[in-house]
Order: C-alpha cells, then sequence, then structure tokens
C-alpha cells in the first residue's frame, strides 16, 4: 500500500502559496495619507517590522522578483505605504519601518498617524506579518506595536527574518522565546515562521501560511 496517512499527506497549501507567488505581481501605489489607499479588492495583508529588518528583502523573495520592492541599507527609506498586487486574490502591504530613532520626529508622527489609521480603517486586512529580526528577537520597540494591534484587534503573526544567520539551535531557542512573549496576546496567531530571504528557508512555509489565510478569508 502505497496511501500516505492523513498526516503524512503533503499540504495542498504548499503548491496553492507556491503559484500564488509565481504569477503576476506588481507595484500599485505608495501612499503618504490614508486618502489615498487603493479601494479594497480581496484579501489584504501586511507587513511591518523596526527599520531594516528585511520586509522589501522578503517581499522580493517570497516573488521571485529582485526590485519589486525598494531595498536600501539605510534604515527608514520606507516612508509610505506601499502596495502590491499578488496574482488576483492578494493585496500586499509594505508598511513604513518604526523605531528609527534619527528619523525627524514630524515625519515619524506621520508614519504613526498613517499607521493608525490604515490600521483601524482597512476592513479587508487580513493579518499583519510582524517581522522579527531572528538575531535580536523581539525588543522593546516592538512593544508597543503589539500593543497597537492588540487594541485593534488586528490578527499578527511573528515572521523571523535573517534565520541563516543562527544556528539550528539558537534558532529554535529564538522561535520558542518569542511564542512564549506572545501567548497571552489575543491578537497573536500562535505560530511563528522563520525565515531568509537570502536562503530561502521558510518562504514555503509563509506563502502556505498567506494561502489558508486567504482561503479562510474567502470562504
Amino acid at each position: 500500500m502505497n496511501d500516505l496517512s492523513a498526516s503524512e499527506a503533503p499540504d495542498p497549501s504548499v503548491e496553492t502559496g507556491r503559484l500564488l507567488f509565481a504569477g503576476e505581481c506588481g507595484f500599485i501605489k505608495g501612499v503618504v495619507a490614508f486618502d489615498q489607499v487603493p479601494e479594497n479588492d480581496g484579501v489584504e495583508i501586511a507587513f511591518a517590522g523596526r527599520s531594516n529588518v528585511g520586509k522589501s528583502s522578503l517581499v522580493n523573495a517570497l516573488t521571485g522578483r529582485k526590485t519589486l520592492a525598494k531595498v536600501s541599507n539605510t534604515p527608514g527609506r520606507t516612508q509610505e505605504l506601499n502596495f502590491f498586487r499578488i496574482g488576483d486574490r492578494l493585496t500586499l502591504v509594505d508598511m513604513p519601518g518604526y523605531g528609527f530613532a534619527s528619523a525627524p520626529a514630524p515625519k515619524v508622527k506621520a508614519w504613526t498617524r498613517l499607521v493608525l489609521e490604515y490600521l483601524r480603517k482597512r476592513p479587508n486586512l487580513a493579518r499583519v506579518y510582524l517581522l522579527i529580526d531572528s538575531r535580536h528577537g523581539l525588543k522593546n520597540t516592538d512593544m508597543p506595536v503589539l500593543e497597537l494591534l492588540d487594541a485593534a484587534a488586528v490578527s499578527y503573526q511573528i515572521v523571523l527574518t535573517k534565520a541563516d544567520q543562527l544556528k539550528d539551535a539558537e534558532l529554535d531557542e529564538r522561535r520558542a522565546e518569542v511564542a512564549a512573549a506572545l501567548a497571552k496576546r489575543p491578537a497573536a496567531f500562535p505560530v511563528v515562521i522563520a525565515t531568509s530571504s537570502r536562503e530561502g528557508a521558510g518562504l514555503a512555509d509563509l506563502k502556505a501560511a498567506i494561502a489558508r489565510l486567504i482561503d479562510e478569508r474567502s470562504s
């Protein structure tokens, strides 16, 4: 008998996620005020994280496009909500980085106001993927964002970046540490995904998670 048991059967979301991000992908627009955001169209997800955590690199790695999202070594470059269309069922939003102390105070205030309004008023926002540098884990600058997402009742999931820079045991420890910190947070999704834009590790898991989310929201 060659039949696989239910636990051994391949997860169909892996292939669905691969096909989703292998299809047409394109930049829609960048906005600096909420009244500029595109109309609601299908399921929307957002990537958030500290400045220079690797959001743009992850967008490019997921889509297989080296320049879809602008990558910079200068923290704080993403100063807009950047909207990307992924296939015909998903919009991905690259949010401004936070925690960059050298940014001018008025600019930080404007980013914060834009993000707050977006989180509170975007009905088709299904989940925020909060990117955390796996080398450092959750830091004090991340805590206000967790509080904000919990207060806004916006589902969020932690994605560890730069996982190739840790040994396997260190990465397992970091994942467990972050999961424990999220255990009592009401809006946090309990599964922590570790990724490497450089090596490609974890990308299939993240694509599959997004594909499952689309199916859940579309049913």
